[in-house]
Formats: C-alpha cells, structure tokens, sequence
C-alpha cells in the first residue's frame, strides 16, 4: 500500500524555487514510493480572487496533514518557515511519521545536540534521530535512513 507524505515546505512561494527545488525533491520522494502531498499543487483548486481563500487554503493544509501517513517537513532558515512549523506541530501532535530536510548549513540553537530549536525534533526518536534527518537530496534515497524503510513498511517507527 502506498503511503501519502505530506511536503511541507516554503518552496511555493517564489517561482523560481517552485520551479527549481520542488521538482527535484518530489521526484526524490515518489521514487521511493511515496505519494507526494505538495500543498502548492493541491491547492490550485481555491480560487485567490475570492475574499477568504487563504482561511480555505489553511483548513485544506490541516486536513491534508490529518489526513496523511507522515509529513516530510524542509526545515531550512534561520529560523524555518512559520508555515512549515504549524504544519509539523500539528504532525507530532496527531503522532505522524515525521521526517525532516535541512540542507542549509547555518545552526539556529542552543543546543549542542541539535541544529534546530529542540522542538523541531520533538516527533523523532530521543537515540538515533539523525536517521529522520536529511542533508541532501541524494541522502533522501539512503537505505540506512528511515524515509525509505518506512514507505516500503519495514520500519516501526519509535
């Protein structure tokens, strides 16, 4: 069975990363067997002429999120986007399968542990969660990581 992977990210927004770093990370993704949920996509069926479309277009974000298998969250930024962090709330607290992408180089903590906000990683597991995270595209098809074990339902995760 095919499980839905919600993309949360910032991406959409300028048509140049829409044009140029979504394409890559989607196909990445549905190489691996998942079924993309990218919001941008799905939400070109609300009309942004209409007054309201944003509150339509966030409840359509929500319902995506609850409705998904896990949510693969691009974390870059100093700090991340604020949509990207709602939308990965929202997916630890409804206990999805989460998995996280940085590949900008900058630290935003004060943890030695991690390169985030200690929040960011409180969907992944306390021992090994560096197996949740990934650095690069080509680290998403790595098989020693979670991503790619959990969609072919090998992994439990923890």
């Amino acid at each position: 069975m095919t499980k839905t992977l919600y993309l949360a990210s910032p991406y959409g927004f300028s048509a140049q990363q829409k044009a140029l770093l979504l394409p890559p990370l989607v196909a990445q993704l549905e190489n691996l067997g998942a079924e993309v949920w990218e919001p941008f996509a799905r939400n070109n069926q609300v009309d942004f002429s209409q007054p309201g479309w944003a509150y339509k277009v966030a409840q359509a974000d929500v319902a995506d999120v609850r409705q998904c298998d896990g949510i693969f969250a691009v974390v870059n930024g100093t700090p991340p986007d604020e949509g990207v962090m709602v939308e990965l709330g929202i997916a630890i607290a409804l206990n999805k399968a989460i998995f996280l992408f940085r590949d900008d180089f900058r630290r935003c903590t004060d943890s030695e542990a991690y390169p985030l906000n200690l929040m960011v990683f409180a969907g992944l597991p306390e021992q090994d969660w560096q197996r949740y995270f990934y650095e690069s595209l080509a680290d998403i098809s790595n098989p020693k990581k979670a991503l790619a074990p959990w969609l072919q339902g090998n992994a439990v995760l923890s």
